[in-house]
């Protein structure tokens, strides 16, 4: 048996082409999917290597199934409820409106029909997850918060795919063979859909169960392709795509004691079909079609990816996004996507619009996404000041609920935390620092991450279950936030919290606090007395000159409740000693600002006050 000369040279071109290509393109920041492209179109169109194009990209839609199989294994049901709001909300606001928007301003310019501006404006609106999680991992902000949010839209375009191949059998024309009519097609299909569900529910498992006994890791991965592939064709076979079948068969999955070791058995045949994916992708543009139109492609362009930045801009800042994570996140994703190709290439199989048109959407996709590095540094350029970027990390309260609920594990609540640690009471602590919650729970500490301004956070750290809240966070507006809210929700809760200075325990005490605290306000009185000791005072003077200052603080903090910050100036003067005040206040300083920790008005803010953490020496 041998094989024709012709097939082994193409298959080494290929080869080739993607060895030399990809690692010389991911190298100048432009990604292996243009390296992929570019390399076909030099073998195809440029050197006419290869002229079937179309017959190898009808086999390189596999490595699209497989992708779609690996992403709906990805999709555990609990992941998707904690970024509900952003995949389900933001995510799928950002493909209608930009769908809506590209397709009405096809459909009015005249350039394609209805269908055809359906199907090429919501492909438009699906961004590039490989250039843009690629960008992300590069500059290291995967788990920040705009890096997050990013990852739920991008998420939801691939979940949207699903739906806009399905609709294509409906919007491509019927033929003269076809004795069905489009809803019958649809009901069809949905009966497919229902039939892949039981099975997977009903027999999927215990088939991977009977497998696993038999040891035989070829069988593994055989069953694991007969899967896939079984999944796409029953879906092609219904008038669907085959990589819906594919993804709802990863979804039912997803679950599964198997998934990873299913997802890293189809790993090998993802990557590299998907790379010969994108290499039949640029064998099959025509080049004159693009020659003949670049005065369209350079206007579709750039209006492209502004109408993209400008819709996810908006929708980041309505949905509470900073400026600045808005701007970033609409730079990071204003280009087409790779499921564009799929998308485009499978109208034009169906008759939506002319394979000529294929290859001019693939053209601005393919320049759109060349350009997504030089976007995403402009973004630099229009931040209003560099902020730290918060790393975000997967919510999961498993084993949470204690005696105390601790919100904030900075310096302060470090040092609280070992005292009832060592009191025999245990401690639940949340903190939104990823960086703090993997350092702290290297020393032992039942730390989890997550935000303590939000109620259902709470709820799940085991609030109900704490007889004490302690508030230990930085910033006094957020502390405030949170002693609101759960005094809203929880009214019988006793709450001691950290107070930024002593217009915020004023504040604290207004509120009816448990007990409160200043966070400089002890340590102060404490060096202070050292201080006396190392100039040569006795140490019990020292200590009665420090319980005398606390007496003096507590007298002045009740004065000052009933009558504002500028009371009880006298009771700073120690006697007999000569009332001089320990600072000359300064008659210009308003009496309306906030106060300082112990003596004067304070003219600083209490958002510039970081906090470094040494938890290994707990300060």
């Amino acid at each position: 048996m041998s094989t024709s000369p012709a097939l082994t040279s193409q298959a080494l071109m290929l080869l080739g082409g993607a060895v030399v290509a990809a690692p010389i393109f991911k190298k100048f920041g432009l990604g292996t999917v243009l390296g992929y492209l570019a390399a076909g179109v030099i073998i195809g169109p440029l050197l006419h290597q290869i002229t079937q194009g179309e017959q190898i990209l009808g086999f390189a839609e596999l490595g699209i199934v497989f992708l779609l199989f690996v992403i709906g294994l990805e999709l555990k049901p609990s992941r998707l409820w904690q970024m509900r709001r952003d995949i389900f909300g933001l995510g799928t606001a950002q493909v209608l409106l930009t769908g809506a928007a590209v397709s009405a301003i096809l459909y009015e310019t005249g350039l394609l029909d209805w269908s055809g501006s359906v199907i090429t404006g919501f492909g438009l609106a699906l961004s590039s997850t490989a250039f843009a999680l690629q960008i992300l991992d590069e500059k290291g902000d995967t788990n920040t918060r705009y890096g997050q949010r990013a990852f739920s839209l991008l998420l939801l375009q691939d979940l949207a795919i699903v739906p806009l191949l399905a609709l294509i059998p409906l919007l491509a024309l019927q033929t003269a063979q076809d004795r069905t009519t489009p809803l019958e097609d649809f009901a069809v299909a949905v009966g497919a859909i229902l039939a892949m569900v039981i099975a997977g529910r009903y027999l999927l498992n215990p088939l991977f169960q009977i497998i696993a006994r038999t040891g035989a890791r070829e069988v593994m991965i055989a069953a694991a392709l007969l899967i896939v592939l079984g999944a796409a064709t029953l879906m092609q076979l219904a008038g669907l795509s085959m990589a819906m079948g594919a993804f709802l068969a990863g979804v039912l999955l997803a679950e599964s004691s198997y998934r990873h070791e299913l997802e890293a058995d189809i790993e090998p045949f993802r990557g590299l079909l998907l790379a010969l994916f994108f290499m039949a992708v640029g064998l099959s543009l025509d080049i004159r079609v693009i020659l003949d139109n670049y005065q369209l492609i350079l206007v579709a362009v750039p209006a492209l990816m502004l109408v993209k930045a400008a819709v996810i801009y908006t929708l980041c800042r309505l949905t509470g996004s900073p400026h600045n994570d808005a701007v970033r996140i609409g730079l990071l994703l204003p280009q087409g996507g790779e499921f564009g190709f799929v998308l485009f290439t499978a109208a034009a199989t169906a008759g939506v619009f002319s394979a000529g048109w294929a290859s001019l959407l693939i053209a601005i996709v393919t320049l759109s996404m060349a350009l997504t590095p030089a976007a995403s540094a402009l973004a630099g350029l229009l931040i209003r000041e560099q902020d730290e970027e918060t790393e975000e990390l997967e919510e999961d309260f498993d084993g949470a609920g204690a005696d105390v609920l601790m919100i904030g594990f900075s310096r302060f609540g470090q040092i609280a935390a070992q005292i009832l640690l060592a009191g025999g009471r245990d401690v639940t602590i949340i903190d939104h620092s990823a960086a703090r919650v993997r350092q702290a729970a290297t020393f032992g500490f039942r730390i989890y991450f997550g935000d303590g301004t939000r109620l259902d956070v709470l709820r799940a750290a085991g609030i109900e279950r704490a007889k004490i809240v302690a508030v230990c966070t930085q910033k006094m507006e957020i502390t405030d936030r949170i002693v609101d809210m759960v005094q809203a929700e929880y009214p019988n809760a006793r709450i001691y919290a950290r107070a930024y200075d002593r217009s915020h325990t004023l504040s604290l005490r207004a509120r009816d606090v448990d007990y409160e605290l200043r966070e400089t306000f002890e340590s102060g009185l404490v060096f202070g007395r050292k201080t006396l000791e190392g100039l040569g005072i006795g140490d019990n003077e020292a200590q009665a000159i420090m319980d005398d200052i606390r007496r003096r603080d507590e007298a002045r903090l009740v004065v000052q409740a009933a009558e504002g910050i500028s009371a009880g100036r006298d009771m700073l003067l120690f006697e007999p000693v000569k009332p001089e005040p320990l600072i000359k206040p300064r008659r210009e300083t308003p009496p309306s600002l906030a106060a300082d920790d112990d003596i004067l008005p304070a003219t600083t803010s209490s958002k510039a006050k970081p906090e470094n953490d040494v938890l290994a020496g707990v300060d």
